[in-house]
């Protein structure tokens, strides 16, 4: 196999074009299998096989620096610079799925969040400038899904501004970022696919007329010069023209002879410049082709011949959502739903079958969707936006600013909160019920189980004067937990027997992890102490049932599935010293740091976010209180 010749990109130098043409179909062989077996991102990686052989043959990585933008596309890129075991990938001391400084000096950027791309090569062109490292190039891969992002933008005005500033920008236009592109701009391109045939004209009528006696050869001239107006006529690429950039394409994305070349003449040239490639997401794989919604975007574990989940999937947080959604949309017409180019990832393709006059897709750009979303409650609907919890932090002025200063009502549901894993550090939705805690008026909900996600959902699609949030996990929904009580607007899940006057302990259970809290608590009673487990439903604000009931007990405990500076353990203990109450409390989430890539247990269990670890901390706590601290007595919780 040529595959496993392949040590480094330099090792590429050495194929022929034949060779070259092999060499891409063993790597589309190798994804299929490997990613089979693991799940990852499959479609992106088998589009981009071509072009990222060009590229490595082209650049001189890691000298000149090659960019992906998010990185969903990086296994080939991987795979060419001397990382083919993909055993273990996306788990604990495996391959990253994305771009990783701690795997190779030939990954740079580990954000995988979109549109950032084009910032970092001008950041990075700017200092090859300033050093004077003539020899070294940048090339910047960004797909046209990403293009939608205003960041993007925002880098392409300042790029264009320095027409002597080296940088090759590669547009993969696969027409998909998760679903289809959408949006003007993907139309803009879609318009210059369906100019190829330009060039062509081109050619043969200058091979006719300069056959022409006298007049041929002035003609031809004339019409060359014409060549941009007649070209923006055809084919508006003068939109990137006009911003100063100079624009090669469209190539055939899967043409290596093609794209070599297209990227040569880039490379060479002194300023900046766009390669726009027409690439094919889920090339060469028929079940992901077939498979319209995403072309195999993201794949569990799955067979290789039919493409196929292994194992069938249980109900997870994203269907529940999914199926509430479309209900609210029965019951309510003026609910509208918002997504930022992931409406089957966050569920709201159901809704968007069921009322597709209802449904908006922003393309990526978060911070457009909330400030829109403003707008559309301000004009007298309530829109629903459906958001990764990490992306949310994209929007966080707009949040602020346009939707809760002008008492917008507006629900974010943010998915896959909390500790996630396999996706790695920036995927982690373990930010939200921080950065949120500061936004006045906001409520946020977290729900425990698939009724409460249904219940709260309703509740906050109610509230017309003030921002609501409903976040959840990723993955499968867990059992019901239901409750024994309610104190306040709160949900009491456990509490002790009638005989103790003032329990020891009041744990405080947010969200998913109430199974968790509820295990804590038995293995707290075994050691004599006795808990009263809260599921306060609304985080934010604070219940003012809290305070009160906290005084009843010894001490305070929270547990979150968030970082634990400025959750809501942090907005608890502020709570209970507004109120006046002197109870010791002892807050367990995240650690402020970014976490590997793992199996979200994993994680959790390193961070010492687990029943044994917490209950084993609390033991400590009351028997410091009590005056007698027994390690022994600690360490036997289990």
């Amino acid at each position: 196999m040529l595959l496993t010749r392949i040590k480094g990109p330099r090792d590429l130098d050495r194929l022929s074009q034949e060779e070259l043409t092999q060499l891409a179909a063993e790597i589309r062989s190798f994804l299929v299998d490997a990613v089979s077996k693991t799940g990852g991102h499959l479609g992106p990686n088998l589009g981009v096989v071509e072009l990222t052989i060009a590229l490595h043959r082209v650049f001189e990585s890691p000298k000149d620096k090659v960019l992906f933008d998010t990185g969903h596309q990086a296994y080939v890129h991987k795979l060419l610079t001397g990382r083919q075991d993909f055993a273990g990938l996306r788990t604990k001391n495996g391959l990253s799925g994305y771009p990783s400084r701690a795997e190779s000096d030939h990954d740079v950027i580990e954000n995988s969040h979109a549109s950032t791309v084009l910032g970092w090569a001008d950041g990075l062109a700017k200092a090859n400038e300033v050093l004077g490292r003539e020899d070294h190039h940048v090339a910047a891969v960004i797909g046209d899904g990403a293009l939608t992002g205003g960041m993007a933008w925002e880098a392409l005005n300042n790029i264009a501004a320095a027409k002597d500033r080296p940088l090759v920008i590669v547009v993969n236009d696969n027409e998909r970022s998760y679903g289809p592109t959408i949006g003007g701009l993907a139309n803009h391109l879609a318009t210059l696919r369906t100019t190829d045939g330009y060039e062509r004209f081109l050619a043969r009528g200058k091979e006719l007329l300069e056959r022409t006696p006298v007049v041929g050869k002035p003609l031809f001239e004339t019409l060359h010069g014409a060549k941009k107006g007649l070209k923006d006529f055809i084919a508006p690429q003068g939109m990137f023209e006009d911003l100063g950039l100079k624009y090669i394409g469209p190539i055939d994305g899967h043409d290596i002879e093609a794209l070599e070349s297209a990227l040569q003449r880039a490379k060479r040239f002194s300023g900046p410049v766009i390669v726009h490639c027409l690439t094919q997401k889920g090339r060469g794989y028929t079940p992901a082709l077939e498979h319209e919604a995403d072309r195999f975007h993201a794949v569990g574990v799955i067979h290789p011949d039919t493409g196929l989940p292994v194992k069938t999937a249980a109900a997870s947080w994203t269907s529940v959502f999914a199926d509430e959604m479309v209900k609210i949309g029965h019951d309510r017409p003026d609910v509208v739903g918002i997504t930022a180019a992931m409406l089957h990832p966050v569920g709201l393709n159901k809704f968007a079958e069921a009322f597709p006059d209802r449904i908006y897709d922003v393309g990526i750009a978060e911070q457009h969707g909330a400030t829109s979303a403003a707008g559309l409650a301000t004009g007298g609907v309530h829109p629903v936006f459906a958001v990764y919890a990490t992306f949310l932090n994209r929007a966080f002025d707009q949040v602020l600013m346009d939707v809760a200063l002008h008492k917008c009502g507006v629900t974010f549901v943010l998915d896959r909160a909390g500790v996630t894993g396999d996706d790695g550090a920036s995927h982690n939705g373990m930010w939200d019920m921080s950065i949120l805690q500061v936004v006045p008026g906001l409520r946020l909900a977290a729900p425990r189980d698939a009724e409460q996600l249904r219940a709260q959902l309703r509740e906050a699609v109610e509230v017309k004067d003030a921002p609501t949030v409903v976040r959840f996990s990723k993955g499968v929904v867990g059992p019901a937990v239901p409750a024994v009580g309610r104190i306040g607007g709160m949900d009491v899940l456990r509490t002790p027997s009638a005989e103790v006057t003032r329990p020891d302990v009041l744990l405080v259970s947010v969200g998913a992890l109430a199974p968790m809290c509820l295990e804590i608590a038995d293995l707290l009673d075994k050691q004599g102490i006795s808990t009263t487990v809260v599921d306060p439903r609304w985080v934010k604000p604070v219940d003012e049932a809290m305070a009160p009931l906290a005084d009843r007990h010894r001490v305070v405990v929270t547990v979150e599935d968030n970082g634990r500076a400025g959750g809501v353990g942090s907005a608890v203990s502020q709570a209970l010293r507004d109120a006046g109450v002197d109870v010791p409390l002892r807050d367990f989430g995240i650690p402020q740091r970014f976490l590997d890539h793992a199996l979200r247990k994993e994680i959790l269990a390193e961070i010492g976010l687990t029943a044994p670890d917490i209950a084993r901390q609390v033991t400590g706590l009351v028997a410091k209180l009590d005056g007698r601290y027994d390690s022994e007595a600690a360490a036997t919780v289990d």
